[in-house]
């Protein structure tokens, strides 16, 4: 797990839980949160990811998990537990399966899936989208 905040733009108080098993693709989009603003931890499974989402003092507020990893199950076990037990974070889902997009709509906060390679500036529209509809109240 790694966890770290960026500066270039004002500090946002939000944190993002990266879950993704291609070490590549989770530091990409993480150093790119980073520059945002925003405050990351990286979770290299969802065992890992879990383990961040029980400590209390941490205060995640949005997990962005990968979908296309050699079991999308895991993805999908990891977003149900987390709307089940930590349901004041909002859930992102990542991959390219179709399948897996017709599933991701009921579990995630904002639409299906985000495609893989992660788009940057579409991963963190998705995030200040989250971010006001969760101010204007719940979802």
């Amino acid at each position: 797990m790694t966890t770290e905040t960026g500066s270039m733009e004002a500090a946002d108080p939000r944190t993002v839980l990266v879950m993704d098993r291609d070490v590549l693709s989770r530091l990409a989009i993480a150093e790119y949160l980073r520059a945002c603003g925003y405050t990351v931890i990286e979770a290299a499974s969802p065992e890992e990811a879990m383990i961040v989402l029980e400590q209390p003092d941490i205060d995640v507020h949005v997990l962005l998990s990968d979908m296309a990893s050699h079991d999308a199950v895991e993805g999908f076990s990891l977003a149900k537990w987390t709307r089940d037990n930590c349901p004041g974070v909002a859930v992102l889902l990542a991959g390219t399966d179709m399948r897996a997009a017709e599933m991701a709509g009921d579990i995630c906060d904002d639409g299906p899936l985000l495609s893989k390679p992660y788009e940057p500036q579409a991963v963190l529209d998705r995030i200040r989208r989250l971010k006001s509809t969760r101010a204007r109240g719940p979802l």
